[in-house]
């Protein structure tokens, strides 16, 4: 079967690429060899000598009177200069100049056997492309001007690139290109790699801030029979070795509780979660979540814990706990200012919620704000009160704080409010946590009454029996285990991709996630 052949092929760069290694194959030269070692990286190599200035010259270097390394990168620049040639080799910590020379440099596989044969550089200079990766081996000098290049006696093919890579003038412009060619991203422009090398600094904080804390990080599946822990509507897929459809996890919490009743007090989890909903700047449907649960703390116990994390991050990053992102010097340094959902209702909306009927509610929701009027048709008044939260109040939170005490139906996971007067009100001990205008953080006292837990997880069974694709169906096993005994626990979750946002100050999510869901290339 003959396969079509993708654009790229008629290129007429790509076809003279491939001539070029068909030619250096005809010269002895391996175009894809095995291995090659270096001895340093590109930064390392230029912090270690910049401040020595007495490294000699390029007939020291010539002579092997100069310290000698191995480098090895990326070909993204080259100038010929008669005996001599300059180019830059770009590693993944930086780039370095190198120099060559007609009558010293050599080439690994290639020998001269008679003088009408071209030198090594020539070589180099007609069959070698920007964007080819090559190793060389050489000694530091300084040139007259003062720039650290490391003289190459001998120069390696490590992979004769065949696409070249974006102009170095107009770059990839495009944020589609970059966010499904990220490969390409990553080479030419450093501000990308910077920020997803960023990521892994942070969520390595992270990790190391919740294990000094006590906690063990543990792992659960990916594929379940039943979903819950969010309200979200789920990736099916089906396993046929067992002939039943399952699901991809929307959150990470109920395996998570049921480890709190197996008797493992204070536990995490980093991974993956799916949920099949819309994008924008703050959502992917595949994100990268943070759940913790720890056993004998509440509520107020997490916002503490949470500040402090935040704090952690911003010193550890910028020796600074004041942050200034989108006009605005973000303050992370704890405590933060804690108010209940019905209170920030009253100072950012001067909406005094408790003088609203259900009906007044939903009349000022349809016509003074954007909210589908389908959306407030037959809802509670609890779903309502969250609804005018997000309506009016979400987007002027813009320093840090904590919204607490949040009406029951927003979750059926969560303990219900120790004061009387509170739990009357139908209000739980939940709290968000939010910085310019978006959550970063979701936590509550977790729910741990059987009766009362089943109870609210048969209304969210029938409101999906009643078409929210949202609700969690009702999950038995998760009953059974807490029917068993789960001691007081607090829990959160963190969208880590939303925290490395803010810390990177990127405008989207899209900025910090490797590879972003996109619709497939035409």
């Amino acid at each position: 079967m003959s396969f079509p052949k993708p654009p790229y092929h008629e290129m007429e760069e790509f076809i003279n690429r491939q001539q070029k290694l068909k030619d250096l194959q005809s010269l002895n030269i391996e175009p894809y060899p095995h291995k090659f070692s270096p001895s340093i990286s590109c930064k390392d190599l230029y912090d270690k000598y910049l401040d020595e200035q007495d490294i000699g010259h390029s007939d020291d270097a010539a002579e092997g009177k100069t310290p000698s390394f191995k480098l090895a990168g990326r070909l993204v620049l080259f100038r010929a200069m008669g005996k001599n040639a300059f180019a830059h080799i770009q590693d993944s910590t930086g780039r370095m100049q190198i120099m060559l020379n007609r009558n010293l440099t050599s080439l690994e596989g290639y020998e001269k056997k008679q003088e009408t044969d071209p030198a090594p550089l020539k070589i180099i200079e007609k069959k070698f492309d920007l964007g080819d990766i090559i190793g060389v081996e050489g000694n530091l000098f300084r040139t007259q001007k003062g720039e650290l290049t490391l003289f190459v006696k001998k120069a390696h093919l490590l992979c004769k690139v065949l696409l070249p890579l974006p102009d170095k003038h107009s770059g990839l412009a495009d944020k589609g290109q970059r966010y499904r060619k990220r490969w390409l991203d990553l080479i030419v422009n450093p501000e990308s790699k910077n920020v997803l090398v960023k990521r892994s600094t942070i969520i390595k904080l992270v990790r190391h801030y919740f294990e000094k804390k006590g906690f063990i990080e543990v792992e659960t599946p990916i594929l379940q029979n039943s979903y819950g822990g969010a309200q979200a509507k789920p990736f099916t897929t089906h396993l046929h070795a067992l002939h039943q459809d399952m699901f991809l996890r929307i959150s990470l919490e109920i395996p998570l509780k049921k480890l709190i009743v197996g008797g493992l007090d204070r536990i995490f989890e980093i991974g993956k979660v799916f949920r099949n909903e819309g994008l924008d700047r703050t959502h992917n449907p595949e994100f990268t979540l943070l759940e913790a649960y720890a056993a004998y703390l509440d509520y107020n116990d997490l916002m503490e814990l949470i500040e402090n994390l935040y704090e952690h991050i911003a010193l550890t990053l910028f020796q600074s706990t004041k942050i200034s992102i989108d006009g605005h010097t973000i303050d992370v340094k704890a405590p933060w200012p804690r108010i209940t959902m019905i209170d920030s209702l009253k100072k950012f909306a001067s909406i005094d919620i408790n003088k609203l009927s259900d009906e007044e509610i939903k009349e000022k929701l349809l016509y003074e704000s954007k909210i589908d009027p389908k959306s407030v048709k037959k809802t509670t008044r609890g779903a309502l009160i969250a609804e005018m939260f997000e309506e009016f109040v979400e987007d002027k939170l813009i320093q840090p704080c904590h919204i607490i005490d949040h009406p029951i139906e927003t979750t059926p996971l969560c303990k219900p409010h120790r004061k009387e007067e509170d739990r009357k009100k139908g209000l739980v001990e939940r709290f968000e946590s939010f910085i310019l205008g978006g959550e970063l953080v979701n936590a509550y006292s977790e729910l741990n009454d059987p009766i009362l837990q089943r109870d609210l997880l048969e209304q969210q069974a029938q409101k999906r029996l009643e078409g929210d694709e949202e609700a969690n169906p009702l999950d038995e096993e998760f009953i059974e285990a807490i029917c068993q005994g789960m001691p007081p626990t607090a829990g959160l979750g963190i969208g880590l991709d939303r925290l490395i946002m803010f810390f990177t100050k990127a405008e989207t999510i899209k900025d910090v996630i490797y590879f972003p869901l996109l619709k497939p290339e035409e």
